[in-house]
């Protein structure tokens, strides 16, 4: 790993960026559900508050290593190019201080006012993320973001876990939906970014196995997430707005994973890519409406 030479004085900005924060919002967004989807009535305001926050704090820290850990290879690519230790204003010491103390608070926060159960499993996702995949994962196999994306995945879990304290078969479905959900999201990116992941050496499917075969596999997994997100409907945990957002929403990634192989659109995968954001994200806010529109949850 490349020690970047720093350059240039740091700001506020440069330490909000190294916890991409981005990122961060969609992270908290589900774990926020998770909470809501965990109980019929209104989350108690301590847990909604500090449980959101000892989450966000780690998943910044976890990302925080991310940009540490990738530093050489942001400085080769167009999309990280000028995060803040690529371009030297952060050294490489400041990031690992700032994930740390963030990651500490975090867990503190969890721990403290929140409960053991959230905080390991939080702990857990920062590893799993931070570690497993950034600095083995994602160098060792084309298949690293289908196994590396279960630390993504965790947060509604985290969200529900923080509320009840405990696991439930509910919360595992969502951290299934998003699980399935980020092989198609991330290999758009990827045959978007080939070049560039090829000339790093970072062996993402469309660089080790060829575009048509990531098409390929981004239909395979878009079908399966689409009917993963059908099971909160047959497992009655969610009511009819939520199917109808299912359907349609899901006919929406069908018709850009459809694209990418039969179309002829330059643009389809940085669309596709940009479409399974609004994808994920439409789809837990319907959940949300639905679970207090038509209280079907029998928990």
């Amino acid at each position: 790993m490349a020690v970047t030479q720093v350059t240039e004085r740091a700001t506020w900005r440069d330490y909000k960026e190294l916890t991409k924060p981005n990122v961060v919002l969609l992270m908290i967004l589900t774990s926020v559900i998770g909470m809501f989807m965990a109980v019929p009535g209104m989350v108690p305001l301590d847990v909604l508050v500090l449980g959101n926050l000892g989450i966000a704090l780690c998943a910044g820290a976890a990302a925080a290593v991310n940009h540490v850990v990738d530093q050489r290879i942001d400085q080769h690519m167009s999309r990280t190019a000028k995060r803040p230790i690529a371009q030297g204003r952060l050294s490489t010491a400041q990031a690992g201080t700032f994930a740390l103390a963030i990651g500490l608070l975090g867990m503190a926060i969890l721990l403290v006012w929140v409960n053991a159960l959230t905080a390991w499993l939080t702990l857990a996702s920062l590893v799993g993320y931070a570690f497993i995949y950034t600095l083995f994962l994602k160098r060792a196999t084309p298949q690293n973001i289908v196994i590396g994306g279960l630390a993504g995945a965790a947060p509604p879990l985290l969200g529900w876990t923080a509320v009840t304290g405990e696991i439930h078969g509910h919360a595992l479905l969502l951290v299934l939906i998003i699980f399935a959900w980020t092989p198609p999201h991330f290999w758009a990116l990827a045959i978007h970014r080939k070049d560039e992941y090829a000339a790093v050496d970072i062996p993402m499917l469309p660089v080790t196995h060829g575009v048509a075969f990531t098409k390929l596999h981004i239909l395979l997994y878009t079908v399966i997430m689409f009917l993963i997100t059908l099971l909160p409907y047959a497992t009655r945990m969610s009511g009819p707005l939520y199917l109808l957002g299912a359907v349609v929403l899901g006919g929406g990634f069908l018709y850009w994973a459809a694209v990418l192989i039969w179309g002829n659109n330059p643009n389809a995968p940085m669309e596709t890519f940009r479409y399974s954001i609004v994808y994920l994200m439409a789809l837990f806010v319907v959940m949300l409406v639905d679970h207090y529109l038509f209280p079907v949850n029998t928990l």
